[in-house]
């Protein structure tokens, strides 16, 4: 209850009390509770305006300051992930803004001889491999500001988990290194930032190794990332030398002393500096000149520029989300760490300075702006699930009101009402239980059973929050246990990684009766194998990786199929007349069914039933039995009979139809195409690109940096199996690579060929 509430909620009791002390002497007897309201509703009335007006002023005062108040808390709390391309230390740049923040006592680095491993690397897994697979969350104090922390993966595998957590947050650091500057993840990363709106900061990271190059990475970052930024600071020294740094808004030398660079000391600038820091404190100006158009005015009219008016501009287009102000630092080193934690209280907003919109289920999905406010009604967002020690744990975003132990909340996506048994704050693995939580605070539930992406409120509304984008599986393994006896664990297992992971998909081939699991590539579905080995104690027998190939045809065909049988009794009859032919291409739809018959030639109760049948039909296409996409089926004709008739009649004649045309529609078989960048000494160049093109890729782009080459590709799937071993080898293990699912594209005739014969033979097998 908020104290204005409060406030007359004591003034109507005392009034009460008042009443009921000179209820015979004013009003005479007063037999219920409802009568003294109404008495005391003409008492007020008989006071006139005057009395009335009184407490509506102070009513108002309180709520202004409320509202102050809110303002006040709100304001100390920042929301923020850290996101980057593999190995470009994000996982221990948290580990350094926990131990600055005392929530952690000592350091551990990711692959440290000490095997205790970074704090937010909880997994077994993830210490071993030296990878983040989960993204894990924590909170800590800067500056009397409570900073809530989701560290993600940087795997385009684990995709999902950045994606979940960029919905969530208010801001972002993106983090880059100085040496690989602006990779193919960093792209991915910035591409999800983009999608939901988060402002960011830019961290350049690693400025102590050898061919570190800031501004080679703000330069692309310009020009990959689009990025309108620049750099916040200047490093005194690089690679062995780098010392510290100056900051352009304060002009002050920063150095980090002590054990860990706890120790902040400040001073004026090097002499040999001064006219580098001159020149980029000039471009910071006039890069956010360009987007703000305060800074602008005192620009251009030659005003001085205070590092608090330069503050305040660059705060007010970072929140707009139309400038990246770029720090630096080593994580490693202990160096730039405490800078960056200020940039983020200063330049990233606090929950009520961004917009929040959710979708009102009783107005048709209207959308609604969310206050942020803590004494709003309750919306709440379950963006990520996980199986733990006493149960489920749903992590929530607490969008507006405030949430307690105890309470009742209602599943607006089921309808279910809910008791919340036990709140915590997240810090990793460890829990800390607390009493209640309020708007813009990141917390956990126990005990309450949900999917990914619902959404909780009290019940007074019905807003849903809009859902998170989830990626399509790549590829496919067959899966079963090797002891028959384990089947129970197995199932259970897969059904807790489904729940936990949207892109960890669960199917049955009909046909062969195997267990197929899908996921974003080959790593991911290991670390799931793996997963079901170590926490279920399942040994699991893997089959030959399978690539999710689709089918599409290339021309109309049309389609004139009856289904008719008769065996005694009500038979079975359905005629259906039409075409099939390709959807345009980017359509955002991969099937479309339209109905273009005039008249009663088929009655519009079957109607449904073609449909289904059609999409059945989809489901299998007759080259490799894949899915087909990208389809359109008109029906144009057919007929009925008046007994034999029925849905499956006509259901069965759609498939049938599909399968008789479907030839003659020329179809193709979709394979997914994989983006690929790879980064090798330039003297095994001509292997590598060799190598490529024998996979049948198509290389798109070949840069040079420093001494190693930088080269794009789009490579079949089915033809990157084992690569990983391969680039080794040829690059005596020097070489790296990414790959990210790109789009299905259809494949050549050899291929095609070779893919439909391995499928009949199957097929004669079986």
């Amino acid at each position: 209850m908020t104290r204005s509430l409060w406030a007359a909620r004591c003034i109507l009791v005392e009034l009460a009390g008042n009443v009921r002390s000179h209820a015979k002497k004013n009003f005479g007897a007063i037999s219920s509770q409802r009568e003294l309201e109404e008495r005391v509703l003409v008492w007020f009335q008989r006071r006139g305006m005057a009395g009335l007006a009184r407490p509506s002023a102070s009513r108002k005062v309180a709520e202004e300051e409320e509202e102050e108040r809110t303002k006040e808390l709100m304001g100390k709390i920042r929301n923020i992930g850290i996101s980057a391309h593999i190995d470009s230390g994000k996982t221990t740049l948290t580990e350094r803004v926990l131990f600055y923040t005392g929530r952690i006592h000592e350091i551990h680095e990711v692959r440290g001889r000490d095997g205790v491993g970074a704090k937010m690397d909880s997994m077994d897994l993830e210490r071993e491999k030296g990878i983040t697979i989960q993204s894990a969350a924590t909170y800590c104090t800067w500056n009397n500001h409570q900073i809530n922390i989701i560290d993600t993966p940087g795997h385009v595998d684990f995709t999902i988990e950045v994606e979940r957590a960029l919905r969530v947050l208010d801001g972002a650091i993106l983090v880059l290194c100085s040496v690989g500057g602006v990779q193919s993840q960093s792209i991915t990363v910035d591409r999800q930032m983009r999608r939901y709106e988060v402002p960011r900061l830019a961290f350049i990271n690693k400025l102590d190794r050898m061919g570190a190059d800031p501004w080679k990475v703000l330069n692309q970052a310009r020009s990959k990332l689009r990025h309108h930024s620049a750099a916040m600071q200047v490093p005194i020294g690089l690679e062995e030398e780098f010392q510290g740094l100056v900051d352009l808004v304060q002009l002050k030398a920063i150095f980090f002393h002590g054990a860990n660079g706890e120790k902040v000391a400040t001073s004026d600038i090097p002499s040999n500096l001064e006219a580098v820091v001159a020149e980029k404190r000039r471009e910071l100006i006039e890069t956010v000149s360009d987007v703000d158009d305060k800074l602008a005015e005192l620009f251009l009219n030659d005003d001085p520029i205070s590092p608090g008016d330069l503050e305040a501009a660059i705060r007010r287009a970072t929140i707009a989300r139309n400038f990246v102000p770029v720090f630096m630092g080593s994580a490693f080193k202990n160096k730039g760490v405490q800078t960056l934690l200020d940039g983020v209280l200063h330049y990233l907003p606090c929950p009520i300075e961004v917009s929040n919109y959710a979708l009102d289920q009783t107005k048709n999905e209207e959308k609604v702006m969310l206050s942020g406010s803590p004494t709003g009604p309750l919306v709440a967002l379950a963006f990520k699930l996980e199986e733990g020690r006493f149960g489920q744990l749903t992590y929530l975003r607490i969008y507006e009101g405030t949430i307690r132990k105890g309470d009742f909340i209602v599943n607006v996506n089921t309808g279910k009402k809910i008791k919340v048994p036990r709140l915590v704050r997240m810090h990793s693995d460890e829990m800390e239980d607390i009493q209640e939580a309020h708007a813009g605070q990141i917390v956990a539930v126990f005990g309450v059973d949900c999917a990914s992406g619902d959404t909780f409120t009290d019940g007074s509304v019905r807003y849903t929050m809009t859902s998170m984008n989830v990626p399509e599986p790549v590829m496919s393994l067959a899966v079963s246990p090797v002891s028959k006896d384990s089947g129970g664990q197995f199932s259970k297992a897969l059904n807790r990684f489904q729940r936990e992971d949207p892109t960890f998909r669960v199917g049955l081939d009909v046909e062969s009766g195997q267990t197929i699991i899908s996921g974003m590539g080959e790593l991911h579905l290991d670390i799931y194998v793996e997963r079901i080995r170590r926490e279920y104690k399942v040994d699991a027998a893997v089959g030959k990786p399978r690539v999710n190939f689709r089918e599409t045809v290339t021309q109309r065909a049309e389609f004139d199929y009856l289904h008719k049988k008769q065996s005694g009794g009500q038979g079975q009859y359905g005629r259906v007349c039409g075409y099939i032919e390709p959807l345009p291409e980017g359509s955002p739809v991969k099937f479309e069914f339209e109905n273009m018959i005039i008249g009663q030639a088929v009655p519009s109760n079957f109607i449904p039933a073609i449909e289904k049948g059609f999409r059945e039909a989809c489901n299998s296409g007759s080259l490799i039995g894949h899915p087909v996409e990208y389809i359109r089926v008109v029906l144009t004709d057919g007929a009925s009979h008046t007994v034999d008739s029925s849905e499956l009649a006509f259901k069965l004649a759609a498939i049938y139809a599909l399968r008789q045309c479907y030839g003659a529609a020329k179809p193709v078989i979709l394979e997914p195409t994989m983006l690929v960048e790879l980064k090798v000494p330039t003297e095994f160049q001509g292997a590598v690109a060799g190598d490529i093109n024998k996979r049948k890729g198509m290389i798109v782009g070949n840069d040079q940096e420093g001494d190693d080459s930088v080269i794009t590709a789009h490579v079949p799937l089915n033809n990157m199996f084992g690569y990983s071993t391969a680039l080794r080898s040829m690059t005596q293990g020097k070489g790296e690579f990414t790959m990210e699912y790109k789009e299905h594209l259809p494949v050549s005739q050899d291929v095609q060929m070779q893919l439909v014969n391995n499928y009949k033979t199957t097929k004669s097998v079986e």
